[in-house]
């Protein structure tokens, strides 16, 4: 039961990360309804369909076709997105003395590698198992 829940839960968040409400998919009728109203009236296939009503030539069908406005409403997916996105520009401001480069002299480094000095090590008691 409990893996019929998380699954199906899981499959509520995917629908809402697209956007995808559950009015939206009430309403796929209507886009089948409109779509074959299209296929019959215009000829057009499903990717034209979906380019006339969702896509490029959206601004064009809904100029010439006014009288399929009411229709147009009732669509899936043609309300506006709930998502906002905020826009920052950060301006620097560049300080003179960052402007000129300083190239260091190459200097020795005192790092060296020191075998370890404990007790335990010495005596022998953390090595590995040994072969008779």
């Amino acid at each position: 039961m409990s893996k019929i829940v998380s699954i199906s839960l899981s499959f509520v968040i995917l629908l809402q990360s697209f956007g995808i409400c559950l009015y939206d998919v009430s309403q796929i009728d209507e886009f089948i309804e409109h779509a074959q109203f299209h296929s019959e009236q215009y000829g057009d296939n499903v990717i034209v369909f979906i380019s006339k009503h969702y896509g490029e030539l959206k601004a064009t069908h809904d100029k010439e076709h006014q009288e399929e406005k009411e229709d147009h409403e009732q669509l899936p997916f043609q309300h506006q997105s709930h998502f906002s996105s905020a826009t920052t520009f950060v301006l620097n401001s560049i300080k003179e003395d960052l402007k000129s480069l300083e190239v260091s002299e190459y200097k020795s480094r005192n790092f060296f590698y020191q075998a370890p000095s404990s007790s335990l090590h010495l005596e022998g008691i953390l090595q590995p198992p040994r072969l008779s």
